[in-house]
């Protein structure tokens, strides 16, 4: 993986305590291993960028987008980190905040496909219902 300057450690650290309610929603599915053990890291560095949640194991990045995303020079942004992740290996799966709000399951799902897709095992049953209720 490429050099991570310390300076986005520190940053890394401090987004991850100031989590957006959308990231806090996603996290509790994702966190201890949930999907069928594979860990995902929130706000991870990873070359230049700060990635809102990372599985090395599935070198899968899931992305939110809330307002701050939006604008020619935000999407423009996003484009370079999506195509510098991808040259990297690492398939990135974006949602919009308001997708995790209005159907956290319909996302989990999307989630599960990809992680299916990439030859990830599927989801330990005894596990699936574990997690946060849904916020729809």
């Amino acid at each position: 993986m490429p050099y991570v300057h310390s300076n986005l450690t520190v940053k890394a650290r401090n987004l991850r305590k100031t989590m957006t309610p959308a990231e806090v929603i996603l996290w509790q599915r994702l966190r201890r291993g949930q999907l069928n053990g594979c860990r995902f890291r929130r706000q991870q560095p990873i070359g230049p960028y700060i990635v809102d949640f990372y599985c090395s194991a599935l070198r899968l990045v899931i992305e939110l987008d809330g307002e701050s995303h939006a604008g020619e020079e935000k999407a423009l942004y996003d484009a370079e980190r999506q195509l510098f992740l991808e040259k990297q290996g690492i398939t990135v799966l974006c949602f919009q905040n308001e997708q995790v709000y209005r159907s956290e399951e319909g996302v989990w799902q999307e989630i599960l496909k990809r992680c299916e897709q990439q030859n990830a095992p599927s989801p330990n049953p005894s596990r699936e219902g574990r997690g946060i209720s849904s916020h729809k």
